[in-house]
Formats: C-alpha cells, structure tokens, sequence
C-alpha cells in the first residue's frame, strides 16, 4: 500500500480581505478533501490539516473556545451554513496573529465570504425577502 504525502503551502495568516478569501476556499477544498478520505468535517480535523505541527490539544481549544463550537462537531457545507465557518475562521485569524477576537474585521470577512461564493445568499443577510404583494398569490 503506498500512501501519497502532499505539502501543503499555508498561506500567511492576516487581517484583510485577500487573506479571508484564501481562507474560505480551502476550507471549501478541506470539506472535499475530507469527504474524500471518509472523514468528519470537523474543527479538529481542519486544524490538523491546515497547521499539523501547531494544531496540538490547547490550540484546538484556543479556536474552539473563541468560536464557542466543539472540536469533534460535524460542519456544514460552508456554502449553506456560513456563520459557524465565520466565527471558525475568525477565531483561526484571532489566535494566529494574538489579535482580539473581537478585532478581526467582520466586513472584510463578509465580503471575502461572497467573493468565494458570489452564488449564495450574502452572509450579513439573514433571510430572502418576501414579494411586497402577497394578494398576487392565488391559493387554491
């Protein structure tokens, strides 16, 4: 059995906008990679994938803590779910560059999120909005 060893280049972790939107597509490419592999979408499992010698038992903690989600909780698809993978990544973003967790820019973030995905629903929106005329509707 040969097992295949990728590298894989990290990019430098920042608080802007370019880097974020690195940071939503390979969270995008670690849920298909895990998926791949028969592995849950998990915080911990990203984390050791993404930072395999800083990702020990007190880091993981760290980003868990400041996200308030647990390590070995299934994520959804980025695409559909994006709050929990936002405060994921800004909790990641916190604890690499020792800023606040409350200092991370939340717009930029937001809108890196629409760039990686221009064909879902903007994150700031929480819902659809309704057609202003309801009485167009024929219920039967």
């Amino acid at each position: 059995m040969m097992v295949k060893v990728v590298k894989v280049k990290m990019v430098k972790i920042e608080n802007n906008q370019e880097c974020f939107v690195q940071l939503w597509r390979r969270l995008e490419r670690t849920r298909q990679l895990l998926r791949g592999q028969c592995k849950r979408f998990c915080i911990r499992r990203i984390l050791k994938s993404w930072f395999p010698v800083e990702a020990n038992d007190d880091f993981i903690w760290e980003v868990c803590n400041l996200c308030d989600q647990a390590g070995w909780d299934e994520l959804q698809a980025p695409s559909l779910y994006p709050r929990k993978h936002r405060e994921l990544l800004r909790a990641i973003v916190a604890v690499k560059t020792g800023i606040s967790f409350y200092k991370v820019d939340l717009k930029a973030l937001d809108a890196a999120y629409s760039i990686a995905y221009p064909h879902s629903t903007p994150i700031n929106v929480s819902k659809k909005r309704l057609p202003e005329k309801l009485g167009s509707l024929q219920i039967r």
